[in-house]
């Protein structure tokens, strides 16, 4: 049944093959059960049933994905996606969570109608490739920058913006230590180094004492049952992106702008790894994935959680041998399976959380050297989109600032055949916004 079902035998791959696959693929990624809902509580979430949210939309994500194309990829609220729900609409822009979460459905639904149509495609042909990688590496930096203020490694100063914290503190100290701990282990190709480091910040956490006890606290239980969703489940306001159009239209934008490039991003680069691309590098069923990926973040703003999106870690996987939706299957699995954990998980402490923020960020800037530095234009273009995301605390400016930047300067060096009249438009309306206020 399984092989006609995932073509195992097709594909060169056996079931135990598809099965160390996904433990491997979900060793991985499970920090996201950890991070997502660490985050996703600073918008004033309530985050007790934020692991089940997170681990219940990761394992539909990755089921969609498994069964609507057979493709080793798996899925889980996404990295930066997050940062910008919680830190730019929610705190930024004083946008209540349930109304965010409102524009994470139709964010989805939006991305879903731009995959079935094939729009995506002429938009995603249309965006400068050096603004491209700007955002990427930008968002990388912006969630480095989240972990390290997080443990306090990074606090605010009156002169200067930002300083050092205090090293002296333990907490702060061990975060330090959780970071160099963690590039260790995955420069030396660990599976599941941030995962491990994660756990050794917060056993270590156990022998440091504080006024109140120790830096982690004794979990209940090592086993339970996992907490109710209720409080988060279809909470959404779908019309909030009506009623607040003024407010909301670029961060609706900004979201099917990142989900966009960040899917297709992924997808390409671990399916080169996966061998699934075809003579012409394209990927035989890009629409199928896209329609996945859409859908499980219009079920992940049903259940509670900011965008759905594939994750790069399912190349650890496919290294492993995976090549069907039966290594997904697993993945999804495992997913329901750790919430049984879930006390454990609940007592994990935020200093252990920064290395894996930090982690994240220093390898979604691995894109950087996809930058032409020997042509002006596209630095500038690449540089202002990922500096202004970290200083201006929204990935959203960091987008409209690049546009604006690409255009002016191709218009100011007599190159403006270069530009796509759909960056034009873009790049007139952000313009627009910052000029009449329209936010």
């Amino acid at each position: 049944m399984l092989d006609n079902l995932f073509k195992l035998n097709q594909n060169n791959t056996t079931v135990r093959t598809e099965i160390i696959a996904g433990l491997t693929t979900f060793a991985a990624m499970s920090y996201v059960l950890i991070v997502n809902p660490a985050i996703l509580s600073q918008s004033g979430m309530p985050i007790e049933g934020l692991i089940t949210v997170t681990a219940i939309a990761a394992c539909i994500g990755t089921l969609m994905m498994a069964f609507f194309t057979n493709y080793p990829i798996a899925l889980a609220p996404g990295m930066g996606l997050n940062a910008f729900f919680a830190f730019t609409v929610c705190l930024t822009r004083e946008i209540p969570w349930e109304g965010a979460l409102g524009l994470v459905f139709w964010n989805g639904i939006l991305f879903l109608l731009l995959s079935v149509t094939g729009v995506r495609t002429k938009i995603a042909n249309a965006i400068p490739h050096a603004l491209k990688i700007g955002v990427q590496c930008g968002i990388g930096l912006f969630i480095a920058f989240i972990g390290l203020q997080n443990a306090q490694l990074v606090v605010d100063n009156p002169a200067t913006l930002v300083t050092l914290g205090d090293l002296s503190k333990p907490s702060v100290l061990l975060a330090l230590v959780g970071i160099i701990l963690t590039a260790v282990l995955v420069i030396r190709k660990i599976n599941a180094a941030i995962v491990l480091s994660v756990v050794a910040i917060t056993v270590a956490g156990f022998f440091i004492p504080t006024e109140e006890g120790t830096l982690t606290k004794v979990p209940d239980a090592i086993i339970g049952l996992p907490n109710s969703m209720a409080d988060t489940f279809f909470a959404m306001d779908w019309m909030y992106p009506f009623t607040h159009f003024a407010d909301t239209w670029d961060i609706v934008f900004a979201m099917v702008f990142v989900n966009m490039f960040d899917t297709i991003g992924t997808l390409l680069g671990v399916s080169r790894r996966a061998g699934l691309l075809d003579k012409e590098g394209k990927l035989p069923k890009m629409g199928g994935a896209m329609t996945a990926d859409a859908a499980a973040s219009v079920a992940g703003a049903a259940l509670g959680t900011s965008p759905v999106t594939s994750y790069v870690e399912s190349a650890a996987g496919i290294s492993a041998g995976g090549k069907t939706g039966l290594t997904g299957v697993v993945v999804a699995i495992c997913f329901i399976l750790a919430l049984f954990l879930t006390p454990i998980m609940e007592v994990i402490p935020t200093m252990a959380t920064t290395p894996a923020l930090v982690m994240v960020g220093i390898l979604m800037m691995d894109s950087i050297r996809q930058i032409d530095f020997d042509d002006l234009a596209s630095m500038a273009t690449a540089v202002v989109a990922l500096v202004a995301m970290p200083l201006t605390f929204s990935i959203s400016e960091g987008i409209a600032l690049g546009f604006i930047v690409y255009v002016g300067v191709k218009l100011g060096t007599g190159k403006f055949k270069e530009v796509s009249p759909i960056t034009y438009v873009l790049a007139a309306i952000f313009v627009a916004r910052y000029v009449f206020d329209l936010k």
